[in-house]
C-alpha cells in the first residue's frame, strides 16, 4: 500500500539543481571530478545531497584513516524544515540506489559508524576484469578486543555523520551518510538518493518520499 501511496504522490516533487560555483571554485584543481549539490524540495522539506568524491574531502574529518580509500563513499546531506512542525526522518531506511547495468538496480543501506569501521578496516575491494555483480550488504562481525585505530574510526564517523533524524521548525540539520560501494564510485553516474520514510510529526502525518538524482552533474 506504501509503494502504491508514494506512486500516487510524486506529481508534487520539485527537483532544482543547486549549483555550488564557489565550491566549484575551491576545488577546481582536484583529480577527481567534484559533484555539485542535487537537492529536492516539497511539503515545506528541502534534502540536498553532495557525493564527496574527492579525497581531499575526507582529511578534516578523517585525518587518519580514509573511507574513501576503502571503497566507501559519504554523502553529505543537509534536512531544511521551512515548515511550523518537526519532521522526523528514519535515517537508518535511507537508501543509495544504484545501476549495476541495464537490467539490474540496487539499493544500498547507509552504514552506521560500526558498519563503516568493519568495511574500512576489512575491506573487500574490486576486482576490475571481474563481471558486475551486486553489491554486498554490511553484516555485523564480532568484536574480538578493543582497538585503538577502530574506536578513532567510529568516533569520527559518529561525529561527521548526521545527527539526529529530527528536524525542528525552521531549522536545519546536516552531516554525512556512508555507503559502501566498493570502489565502484563509477556507479554515481545513475545513482539516486532515496528518502523514503519521513513523518510529520504533529499528527503523525506520512510525507512523500524524495528521490534525489545525484548524477545530474
Amino acid at each position: 500500500m506504501r509503494k502504491i501511496y508514494y506512486s500516487l504522490m510524486r506529481g508534487a516533487a520539485l527537483r532544482i539543481p543547486l549549483v555550488a560555483a564557489g565550491l566549484l571554485g575551491s576545488f577546481a584543481s582536484a583529480q577527481s571530478p567534484l559533484r555539485t549539490a542535487s537537492l529536492e524540495s516539497h511539503e515545506g522539506l528541502t534534502i540536498s545531497a553532495t557525493p564527496w568524491t574527492d579525497a581531499a574531502k575526507y582529511k578534516e574529518k578523517f585525518p587518519k584513516k580514509s573511507p574513501y580509500s576503502a571503497g566507501i563513499l559519504a554523502v553529505q546531506v543537509s534536512f531544511r524544515n521551512d515548515s511550523d512542525d518537526s519532521v522526523k526522518v528514519n535515517l537508518s531506511r535511507v537508501r543509495l540506489t544504484v545501476h549495476l547495468d541495464a537490467e539490474n538496480t540496487q539499493e544500498l543501506p547507509s552504514l552506521s559508524p560500526e558498519e563503516l569501521v568493519q568495511a574500512v578496516l576489512k575491506p573487500g575491494g574490486k576486482d576490475p576484469t571481474a563481471t558486475r555483480k551486486k553489491l554486498p550488504v554490511p553484516v555485523p562481525l564480532p568484536k574480538s578486543g578493543k582497538d585503538k585505530n577502530a574506536d578513532e574510526l567510529q568516533r569520527e564517523a559518529q561525529e561527521a555523520g548526521v545527527p539526529t533524524g529530527v528536524i525542528a521548525p525552521h531549522s536545519t540539520v546536516r552531516g554525512l551518510l556512508y555507503f559502501d560501494l566498493q570502489n565502484q564510485f563509477d556507479l554515481l553516474d545513475t545513482a539516486h538518493l532515496y528518502v523514503p520514510e519521513l513523518v510529520l510529526m504533529r499528527g503523525n502525518r506520512a510525507l512523500t518520499y524524495f528521490d534525489i538524482d545525484l548524477g545530474q552533474h
